[in-house]
């Protein structure tokens, strides 16, 4: 039987990502553009992170389904960067976008979107005018 990754577990790999892609350019050596993409990646992951409605979460704005359907088009992008970027020629690059895009896209599988709670809107009790 197929058990989910529940939001808590799910927050824990976004945050080990931001430091994965972080890191990348300086542990896989990449030049110019796959390093600027991954650094936009990591500053990317760490806001759509911080601001998801996830029990690591701090913000809580986004939706975690909307986070969902955030990360599914990335695992394309991450798919396609450097094919339409021009740095397919660079082995170490092109391949680490291309399993970075494979484990985003197993993780969105493995993931229960609808597990965490919506965020809460506004603060305290919403107060309505009068006429």
């Amino acid at each position: 039987m197929k058990v989910p990754l529940s939001p808590k577990i799910h927050g824990y790999g976004d945050y080990f990502i931001v430091v994965l892609f972080a890191l990348a350019p300086s542990l896989f050596g990449f030049p110019g553009l796959p390093a600027v993409l991954c650094y936009l990646m990591a500053m990317m992951q760490l806001c759509m992170s911080l601001l998801t409605a996830y029990p690591l979460g701090v913000a809580r704005l986004i939706p975690f389904p909307i986070h969902g359907i955030v990360e599914a088009v990335v695992a394309i992008v991450l798919l396609a960067a450097p094919f339409l970027f021009g740095f397919s020629t660079i082995a170490s690059a092109s391949n680490f976008f291309i399993v970075s895009a494979i484990g985003l896209f197993l993780v969105w599988l493995a993931t229960d979107y609808k597990a965490a709670e919506r965020p809460v809107r506004g603060m305290g009790v919403r107060r309505h005018a009068q006429l």
